[in-house]
């Protein structure tokens, strides 16, 4: 005799089959207001920042009336060259009708020049004047995009001071608009000194504050690596878009505190947190329904390529291509035993140390930190042991985002700048010191991390600085040569 299905049971059923699609929808619909909600802020700031723009036109011309109109009045007889403009010691900030040329000027003793005239000339009779400051900074702001000749005025040097290299006095740079670009004046107490022997020379001096840029670098690497390594202990996957959450911690912060003017250390705080949700959102929407499904690691690899592709362009559609700064203003810089820094940079060695100890910290004395180390070591016997891989894999991948988030922050304050293209230029970085470390292991990355920030940053004392970055992919083949399980790693046999 055949049972009797109750009425409605089957659609019950179908229901509840149906709940993991309906728990894929709300993800993609958040997602989606996500989407929206940065659109939202992208085309709210616009206008601001059009606003802002027309009131400073306005303001410029104002002010142009008013000095042609002084210039005709005090004048008889016309002029047969365009006046220099006054000396300027005000800062310049950039935007998209102005960029600025700056610089800083330290005497023979590194220490700032004071009262200096810097000569700017340029498109359309453009003259101007600047003075460095008591920091020994100058800028000058211009409105036309194109070349521009940049001079020292040598009857401006304090006593005892001279000009490096003073046959080429007259530098030209290529200026554009919502940029900055710099030029750098040296000063010697010998008169006819050049730079000649100065910069291929190795001195202890160079040497000292190249290391110092080197841990600096490796401390900033490190907070992003760590996570890379994480990612790929807890998962077996590379993530090649790591580095775009790099790039959207240093943009967003721009968003925050160069747009909206909130304060820098809330600014970081936000940023870090934004961050995390969507290292959460993209597990949840992404990498936890492919491993269900099975999906190889190679296939994951190329998601993660896809990604990072289309988070570039997306950086690039609502950022625009050029170098945007987090802070507008000048950073300050301090000596402390000889070494020369901008607070910024001091300020973020000491956060990504804290920070980084704390993540160690948790890793080995907390019990998700060790149910994370167990997940890594052996997924399948950390999940017949009791504990929830997913759950870890969730937690690995918000952690990841926030680190890599808060790093793109530190990173564009000390490089005083962010792109759309960050992330991606720090990629082999991360790679090579997850490698160096060992591969899945937190403390390898952030050994690996600091090894290759000093030997990049060394590579300045013997190579031209463009190729500093390459010296990353040498020390990355070298290891896969002769050691692939990397310093902390474990030797595994295959097959």
């Amino acid at each position: 005799m055949g049972s009797i299905t109750p009425p409605g049971s089957a659609l019950m059923r179908r229901l509840r089959r149906g709940a993991p699609g309906r728990s894929r929808l709300v993800l993609a619909a958040v997602l989606f207001l996500a989407f929206l909600a940065t659109f939202a802020v992208d085309w709210a700031v616009s206008p601001a920042a059009e606003a802002a723009t027309s009131t400073t036109s306005s303001t410029t011309s104002s002010t142009s009336s008013v000095t042609a109109g002084s210039v005709t009045a005090s004048s008889s007889s016309p002029a047969s060259a365009p006046a220099s403009a006054p000396a300027s010691t005000g800062p310049c900030t950039v935007s998209p009708t102005n960029g600025c040329i700056r610089g800083t000027i330290l005497d023979s003793e590194r220490k700032p020049a004071k009262g200096i005239d810097v000569d700017v000339s340029g498109p359309g009779g453009f003259a101007q004047t600047a003075s460095t400051d008591d920091t020994g900074r100058w800028s000058v702001s211009v409105t036309t995009a194109g070349q521009y000749t940049v001079s020292v005025d040598q009857g401006s040097l304090p006593k005892g001071q001279y000009l490096t290299n003073a046959a080429d006095a007259d530098r030209k740079v290529n200026a554009t608009l919502n940029a900055n670009v710099g030029q750098i004046f040296q000063l010697s107490d010998q008169q006819g000194a050049t730079t000649d022997t100065d910069s291929s020379s190795l001195t202890f001096a160079r040497a000292w504050q190249q290391l110092a840029s080197g841990i600096r670098l490796g401390l900033l690497i490190a907070l992003a690596s760590v996570g890379l390594s994480l990612i790929y202990g807890t998962t077996g996957l590379s993530s090649f878009s790591h580095g775009e959450q790099v790039t959207l911690g240093g943009l967003l912060a721009y968003v925050f505190a160069n747009q909206l003017g909130w304060n820098i250390w809330v600014t970081g705080i936000v940023v870090t947190l934004l961050c995390a949700a969507t290292g959460y959102l993209q597990d949840a929407a992404i990498w936890k329904p492919l491993r269900r499904k099975r999906i190889s690691l190679t296939q994951l690899m190329i998601v993660t390529i896809g990604l990072s592709i289309a988070a570039q362009y997306a950086f690039q559609y609502f950022f625009g291509a050029s170098t945007v700064r987090i802070q507008q203003g000048n950073p300050e810089t301090v000596t402390f035993a000889g070494l020369t820094l901008t607070v910024q940079s001091y300020v973020a060695m000491a956060i990504a140390l804290v920070v980084l100890v704390g993540t160690g910290l948790f890793l080995a004395k907390t019990r998700f930190g060790r149910a994370t180390r167990a997940v890594s070591d052996n997924p399948a016997l950390a999940a017949a042991s009791g504990i929830d891989v997913d759950r870890v894999i969730r937690f690995v991948w918000t952690l990841a985002a926030g680190l890599a988030g808060l790093s793109g922050v530190m990173l564009g304050l000390v490089l005083n700048g962010v792109n759309w293209q960050t992330g991606l230029q720090l990629l082999l970085l991360m790679f090579a010191s997850v490698t160096l470390g060992g591969l899945g292991t937190a403390y390898g990355a952030l050994v690996g991390s600091m090894i290759i920030g000093i030997v990049v940053e060394l590579t300045n004392l013997v190579l031209p600085g463009d190729f500093k970055y390459a010296t990353a992919l040498v020390i990355l083949i070298l290891i896969l040569l002769f050691r692939p399980q990397g310093i902390f790693g474990r030797a595994e046999r295959i097959g």
